[in-house]
């Protein structure tokens, strides 16, 4: 992914965090699936350190794995997504980052999340991308993803 790139993405939902925010953050109400696999997650990572939400966006999945116990943190590669998740989860922490280049140590985190995360990342930094989640990953770590299926 190329600098230009990524200042689109971040642009682009800098542009549409509010609206976003308003859409998404009640999301997982209606998704069942979703909540299961995040309750799973939780728990596997309950009592171990740190988690992160990768690609937090308004904080839903955040705030779902705070309220199921789980220790984790919120970051996105929008500052405007940041302020907007900031706003609604107070009590949560959310930092600015970018996926392809992690500003965490090697074996930082119990557990990732990157639900609908990955979906703006050219396909060929997608394997960046998971090197980085490995790298700050623990051994035995646990990592849940969810993405949108797409056809060509």
């Amino acid at each position: 992914m190329t600098g230009n790139q990524l200042k689109t993405v971040r642009a682009d939902y800098d542009r549409l965090a509010t609206e976003y925010a308003r859409r998404l953050f009640r999301e997982l109400e209606d998704k069942p699936l979703d909540r299961e696999l995040l309750t799973r997650f939780a728990s596997a990572v309950k009592g171990r350190c740190t988690s992160c939400d990768m690609g937090c966006g308004p904080g839903q999945v955040t705030r779902f794995l705070r309220d199921a116990g789980a220790d984790v943190f919120g970051l996105d590669l929008s500052p405007q997504m940041i302020a907007q998740a900031r706003e609604l989860n107070p009590d949560i922490e959310f930092r600015e980052g970018d996926m392809l280049s992690l500003d965490l140590d090697d074996g930082a985190l119990a557990g990732i999340t990157a639900f609908y995360a990955i979906v703006n990342i050219a396909p060929d930094s997608i394997h960046r991308a998971f090197h980085e989640m490995y790298r700050v990953l623990q051994p035995g770590g646990s990592c849940c993803s969810r993405s949108m299926s797409a056809t060509r």
